[in-house]
């Protein structure tokens, strides 16, 4: 228990180091171009400069794409004219980040189906911690963007390099409240595997046991 008491103390401070990063008001203010465009979300100037050669893929110095600035800024059509452009949807900024993870953790659902029909894979492996969109989702208790996920074909059953799934995830990391809930119970009807344990060999509803989480070990049971 102590072990376990320790880990989940360090990943906490790892989250905080390795969270995603929007871009500063520093950031912002040396923005030109497209970058600038994404930001304020003028899709217009973005159609502007592209046909006027502008790269779509160019990078601010934390490897943004202009798309990840308008995915952070959560401006769709900036978004949509970046991806007609030529923008990869599927780059990664310098925390390993794609569109759709960053969609993913701003609970932003119109996003993440935007980012999917764009392009941008939902089975992408993302962040330091070897994840998914679904996994930072479910994590996160943000269902709706879960179910958008899951309709979109993300892995269920992925498995990051804590050795957690989008499952395990929900309950370790999740408060047992209702949005947690429900995320749990899209997950198992979406068929999650719930027999695949931790690197300890603790299964979702014992740990969900072991915290109390009376309605989630309802549902797993």
């Amino acid at each position: 228990m102590f072990r376990s008491l320790m880990f989940f103390a360090t990943l906490i401070c790892c989250g905080a180091v390795h969270a995603q990063t929007a871009p500063s008001a520093e950031d912002i203010a040396s923005y030109s171009g497209l970058h600038l465009a994404a930001q304020e979300g003028r899709a217009d100037e973005i159609r502007r400069l592209i046909a006027e050669g502008a790269d779509p893929n160019i990078r601010d110095r934390a490897e943004r794409t202009p798309a990840h600035v308008a995915a952070f800024a959560s401006h769709d059509d900036a978004l949509r004219a970046l991806a007609t452009g030529g923008a990869d949807m599927n780059a990664l900024e310098n925390r390993a980040y794609d569109v759709l993870t960053i969609a993913a953790v701003a609970d932003d659902p119109e996003l993440v189906s935007l980012a999917m029909e764009l392009g941008n894979k939902s089975n992408l492996i993302t962040s330091v911690y070897d994840g998914t969109a679904l996994i930072a989702a479910a994590h996160l208790g943000h269902h709706e963007v879960v179910a958008r996920l899951v309709e979109g074909g993300a892995p269920l059953d992925h498995i990051n390099n804590l050795g957690w799934t989008a499952l395990i995830e929900a309950v370790v990391l999740g408060d047992g409240g209702p949005d947690h809930f429900k995320t749990v119970q899209i997950l198992v009807e979406s068929g999650a595997d719930q027999t695949i344990a931790d690197r300890e060999g603790v299964t979702p509803l014992q740990h969900a046991t072991a915290r109390g989480y009376s309605d989630i070990v309802t549902l797993l049971r």
